[in-house]
């Protein structure tokens, strides 16, 4: 009697599970808020550890701890539709200066996907130039793990990854939203990028919010301004820029920062 039940039990249960997944709402089209958090003091000090010891940068990290956020905030949006993605920046309304030359806390990069494709076309200001990268989608080594979290008010899975064979990547991406995009040129899950963090640079992308439109994939369209070049050219331009800057780490760094 009681394996009866247990049988009847475990029917039960199966029906209501696949009432619930028949029953549940995926989001294909519509805009995402995202803000790119950025731990100033820490991007600081790394970037310039190895002058840190002179007295002029040590004063100026001083007072710039003394008068500035710790972390730097900055607002985008991504629109998605037809299995296409634009990710478009929004200018702060007040924009600071500051002694330091750190490029990674901006945003100066206009991203369309067509993830159809796999294309993808990046506007990409780099000092006073601008570029237009067109190149095949990143790829990134993505393991997806059990850890979840709420993000924007959708149920996501976290995934490890690794891209330019060096930067570690953790991302939070949401199956009911079942487009694999993601901010900034960040792709590759079953699933929308809610969130997604360079832990090692100090850098943070996460959604604010999630608006449910209908959006015309057509009507997404790539950025048309810049000098066209690849992946392989804008790394041999970008090396040419910072030559003369004399720290190789920090070369690498700011050449892998603008291709990403």
């Amino acid at each position: 009697m009681m394996k009866i039940k247990l049988t009847a039990l475990s029917a039960l249960l199966f029906i209501s599970n696949l009432v619930l997944a028949q029953n549940a709402h995926f989001t294909t089209s519509g805009t995402i808020e995202y803000e790119k958090s950025v731990n100033m003091f820490a991007v600081i000090k790394r970037l310039y550890a190895e002058r840190m010891s002179e007295g002029f940068i040590k004063n100026a990290y001083d007072q710039y701890k003394k008068t500035q956020p710790q972390f730097k905030v900055l607002k985008s949006k991504l629109a998605f539709g037809d299995n296409r993605t634009l990710f478009t920046p929004i200018a702060p309304e007040n924009a600071s200066g500051s002694f330091f030359f750190v490029p990674m806390t901006d945003q100066n990069n206009i991203v369309y996907t067509d993830l159809d494709s796999h294309a993808q076309t990046a506007q990409k200001l780099v000092f006073e130039e601008t570029f237009l990268l067109k190149d095949s989608v990143r790829k990134i080594k993505w393991k997806v793990t059990d850890e979840t979290r709420e993000i924007a008010g959708y149920s996501c899975r976290r995934a490890n990854g690794l891209m330019m064979d060096s930067i570690y990547v953790v991302a939070f991406f949401a199956t009911q939203i079942p487009v694999s995009g993601g901010p900034e040129s960040f792709s590759g899950l079953p699933g929308m990028i809610l969130e997604v963090a360079l832990p090692h640079e100090n850098i943070t992308w996460r959604a604010t919010k999630v608006t449910e439109t209908f959006t015309d994939g057509g009507a997404l369209t790539p950025p048309k301004k810049g000098k066209p070049v690849n992946g392989k050219q804008l790394a041999e331009t970008l090396k040419e820029v910072f030559k003369n800057q004399g720290d190789a780490a920090l070369i690498n760094f700011y050449t892998k920062f603008y291709l990403m």
